[in-house]
């Protein structure tokens, strides 16, 4: 059974910080890129950050470059992503995402609010 498990999510002040961690079972997690995506209310799913297999490229999206990074320890099955000088149009839904080829896994979410 394919599992993941996101973390960490909460509420934070502007200009703080929150690490969000996924826990991956039940698939081949190596053989995976890893992202993560959010969803704001009212607004579609957009792709925060995607690291490859190997883990030597990570890719962000522009609102988020300097402030977020996306790192994985295959020897554990986690994808993590740690967010930096948060900003209240951060808040959303954040998911960890799996895909290999035409495979595709998605967690349940975490919510992050920024708001004073």
């Amino acid at each position: 059974q394919v599992q993941l498990v996101e973390s960490g999510g909460g509420l934070v002040q502007p200009g703080g910080s929150l690490r969000l961690s996924c826990a991956a079972s039940g698939f081949t997690f190596g053989s995976y890129s890893m992202s993560w995506y959010r969803q704001a209310p009212g607004k579609e799913r957009e792709l925060v950050a995607i690291i490859n297999r190997g883990s030597w490229s990570a890719t962000y999206a522009d609102s988020v470059k300097g402030r977020f990074t996306i790192s994985r320890d295959n020897a554990k099955n986690t994808v993590d992503l740690q967010m930096n000088s948060l900003k209240p149009e951060d808040t959303a839904v954040y998911y960890c995402n799996a895909r290999r080829f035409g495979t595709v896994y998605w967690g349940q979410g975490t919510q992050v609010t920024v708001s004073s």
